[in-house]
């Protein structure tokens, strides 16, 4: 006689069975999913594994067996070195080999690493990376290892590294120095920024006159300056080399602005000595007024803001900018006063060469603290190109000389 279940019963028996099956069923689920992560991440790992070693870990390794943690940072016994980084592979349709000759420019010490390195990451991010220009790095003294072994990781480029040379950094031994002490308590008591540094007037001088002398920089026409620190918002999709190459462009700035009178109290009537000295020099459509509102008697201090500039380096080794620098340096103004790099670029530009010859880059994003260039083109950024706020934009600040720029534009 066949036994009966009672309909409870038998409900329990089904629900017991159907609960059996979706056990059975998220046990397998489970099962496949770990066998598939397995998988998954193998084949992650293994690629991994051959990307890294072909790349970071190689450098990774090459740094530590040559520079290991418990040594100290040795120096190398020679003026300059040249590292080779294997460049990063740009996607075929975004990479553009450059064109013109030449290359990055950064002044830079060892306590200037984490600045630059962000300077030379953002550089590459939104220019370098397409257009492939190498960096040269020039310092008073050698540089660490840490220092080279760093910004040559994050360039996708060549970089090089020279010491200057002793005479074209340190203050010249003609130089009276108990009048320059003097000059520098002056300004230390009347509160001028870097009134009291001597390496800062080394640095200034240096940029006026002797960067472009450089052998690492011999081989090469154009520069870019970049500071420690700078900061570039925006993609650039043009190369700002080739153009002032096609377009006969000698100077390129972003930011202009006045300089502090208390630091280059002479430096005007100096310039109007040589002028009259050498009448031969002045460029015949220059730009004197951008510099003086008086016909040139008198300057109105606007410069152009050195810590950004893309020019011609022959215009510096040029018979004119040259006979007007080493007319000033002989004045002794760089350690008697404290003149600035900028002026005197600046100067001898606006003089020396065509106004046409000289170009705004409102394209190229810049912030350089205290100071912002975001480009006032709307479409330069509304279209995600600029991370800037044009509502920062330094061109028509208070202190801005932009509007005398534009003024002899229209003359």
């Amino acid at each position: 006689m066949l036994a009966t279940q009672s309909p409870s019963s038998s409900r329990r028996t089904r629900l017991g069975e159907f609960a059996a099956l979706v056990m059975a069923i998220n046990a397998g689920a489970r099962s496949f999913l770990l066998v598939l992560g397995v998988l998954i991440s193998f084949h992650y790992l293994s690629s991994f594994t051959l990307e890294f070693g072909r790349t970071s870990m190689s450098n990774i390794m090459t740094y530590f067996q040559q520079y290991p943690a418990s040594s100290d940072d040795a120096t190398f016994s020679g003026d300059e070195i040249t590292i080779v980084v294997p460049s990063m592979e740009p996607d075929d349709d975004a990479y553009i080999a450059p064109t013109a000759n030449a290359a990055f420019v950064i002044l830079a010490r060892n306590s200037d690493i984490d600045a630059t390195v962000k300077s030379i990451r953002d550089i590459e991010d939104h220019f370098n990376r397409r257009y492939q220009y190498p960096y040269v790095f020039l310092s008073e003294a050698e540089l660490s290892e840490g220092f080279k072994w760093r910004t040559s990781n994050v360039a996708s480029t060549p970089v090089e590294f020279g010491v200057i040379p002793h005479d074209h950094w340190y203050q010249p031994h003609w130089i009276d120095e108990a009048k320059a002490a003097a000059a520098r308590r002056k300004m230390v008591d009347d509160y001028v920024i870097h009134g009291g540094s001597v390496s800062y007037r080394n640095m200034c001088r240096f940029n006026s006159g002797f960067f472009y002398r450089q052998p690492l920089l011999q081989k090469y026409r154009w520069y870019w300056r970049i500071e420690p620190g700078a900061h570039f918002p925006c993609n650039i999709n043009f190369d700002p080399f080739l153009y002032m190459e096609t377009h006969n462009k000698t100077y390129g700035f972003t930011m202009t602005l006045y300089e502090f009178e208390p630091t280059i109290h002479t430096l005007w009537g100096h310039v109007k000595d040589f002028i009259k000295l050498h009448p031969e020099y002045l460029a015949k459509d220059n730009s004197m007024g951008y510099i003086s509102d008086t016909g040139g008697e008198t300057y109105n201090r606007c410069h152009f803001w050195g810590g950004f500039e893309i020019a011609d380096l022959a215009f510096w080794r040029g018979d004119a900018y040259q006979a007007y620098f080493d007319y000033l340096d002989k004045r002794g103004g760089f350690y008697y006063e404290r003149w600035g790099d900028a002026p005197v670029h600046s100067i001898g530009a606006a003089l020396f060469a065509s106004r046409d010859q000289i170009h705004f880059f409102d394209e190229i994003g810049y912030e350089r603290s205290p100071y912002t260039h975001c480009p006032r083109n709307r479409e330069t950024w509304a279209a995600g190109q600029c991370a800037c706020n044009p509502a920062h934009n330094f061109d028509y600040d208070g202190y801005s000389c932009m509007k005398q720029w534009e003024r002899i534009q229209h003359e």
